[in-house]
């Protein structure tokens, strides 16, 4: 795993490179969808090692077997803002058929943790400690939709969150992007996109496509 954690972090670095390059906006949207969706699972990589490093430093601890539902770590949930509220979507599917009293949720000014108890027989718990910027938590809320739990923090001030954790935003700190002056940016930028597109689903494609064209229709009429 460790291996892997270190591709993610050299997969960043060079999506940050091409992010200092890149000019068109539609180009920078898609280099931070693909930036974003590698910090995610970085992430969730380096808490696993953590804990199985932790469970490995303890000499001669058993685990007891566990009765009734056991507790699965969310790990995974998309995230958008307003200028009042953070809103995460946390995907859980069959949620809305639970008694309300079966989902919780408790907020401090940096922390949120979502709990939903008994949902095909697992209880489902999402922490995030050290928030971006502090949450009123007494205006904090939660809504029931299909599939999906959506917990509203109202936030301490009008600020545009760029990350949800402040863990997020210390190590894109840390990984500031080493650009080459020496390299041709136009030839790493198409690499990217060629690779996005290979990868990209129809409606990657379509955008992607849609950006070539634009582009070389530009360059066509430079050349008039």
């Amino acid at each position: 795993m460790e291996k892997q954690i270190e591709e993610l972090k050299s997969d960043i670095e060079e999506i940050n490179s091409l992010l200092e390059s890149a000019c068109r906006t539609r180009v920078k949207d898609l280099l931070g969808l693909d930036k974003r969706k590698l910090e995610t699972e970085l992430i969730q990589k380096q808490d696993r090692l953590k804990s199985s490093t932790e469970q490995k430093s303890i000499p001669g601890t058993t685990v007891k077997p566990k009765t009734g539902p056991y507790t699965v770590t969310i790990h995974n949930y998309a995230w958008d803002q307003s200028e009042k509220f953070m809103k995460l979507y946390v995907t859980l599917k069959g949620v809305q058929s639970l008694p309300k009293d079966q989902i919780t949720t408790q907020f401090t000014k940096r922390t949120i943790r979502l709990t939903v108890n008994d949902l095909d027989g697992k209880n489902h718990e999402l922490y995030i400690s050290k928030l971006f910027e502090d949450i009123q938590p007494s205006e904090s809320f939660f809504k029931i939709k299909t599939d999906t739990v959506l917990v509203m923090m109202r936030k301490d001030n009008t600020k545009t969150w760029s990350h949800v954790t402040q863990r997020e935003h210390k190590e894109k700190e840390a990984k500031k992007p080493k650009v080459d002056e020496n390299a041709d940016p136009n030839d790493s930028l198409m690499t990217m996109m060629k690779q996005m597109y290979e990868d990209g689903d129809d409606e990657m494609k379509k955008t992607i496509a849609k950006a070539w064209s634009e582009n070389r229709n530009k360059q066509s009429k430079d050349t008039e």
